[in-house]
């Protein structure tokens, strides 16, 4: 029984007067397609556009990138785990770069990030070059990590103009 109701549909065939011409857009709707958006103040647009890196349109950034991922493949086609530390270092620093200009000019928050960075920094240093146990140089990364993401909080809202997160629409 199914099937010859599909039949009848593959079947039926429309006629012309079931087919419409598309309706030409009512006023208001063309005026707002060519009206244009309203204009942002300078400080809206100067957020909205990345801070400009001090060596102006050099690729410093992506340069260093590309030489750090060579010398990563270099590094691990030689199996040499000082390219690639090498690699990787040069590869977080060019990250780095970007992110730090970025807080601190106010366009997007990174506080956390900015904060892991010296957590790292602080267990791996004490670890390996103070001998100490690595519980207490947890502790230690740990209160490292607190007081520098305060610190950055404070500094990305006193830069954004009291924003203390950036994320998309949200803001807060």
């Amino acid at each position: 029984m199914a099937k010859s109701k599909s039949r009848k549909r593959k079947g039926r065939r429309r006629s012309s007067s079931d087919y419409r011409a598309p309706q030409p857009a009512r006023r208001s709707e063309s005026r707002r397609a060519v009206e244009p958006a309203p204009k942002k103040s300078k400080r809206e647009r100067e957020r909205e556009e990345r801070p400009p890196a001090p060596w102006g349109s050099f690729p410093l950034q992506e340069l260093s990138i590309l030489v750090a991922l060579v010398i990563l493949i270099v590094g691990v086609v030689k199996a040499s785990p000082k390219l690639v530390t090498v690699g990787v270092g040069l590869a977080c620093l060019g990250g780095l770069e970007l992110t730090l200009r970025e807080h601190l000019a106010g366009y997007r928050s990174h506080t956390l990030l900015l904060a892991g960075v010296v957590f790292v920094v602080v267990v791996g240093g004490l670890f390996y070059y103070s001998g100490l146990i690595l519980l207490i140089c947890l502790i230690a990364g740990a209160l490292a990590f607190v007081a520098t993401a305060l610190w950055l909080r404070a500094v990305f809202r006193r830069a954004s103009g009291g924003l203390s997160f950036k994320i998309g629409g949200l803001r807060g």
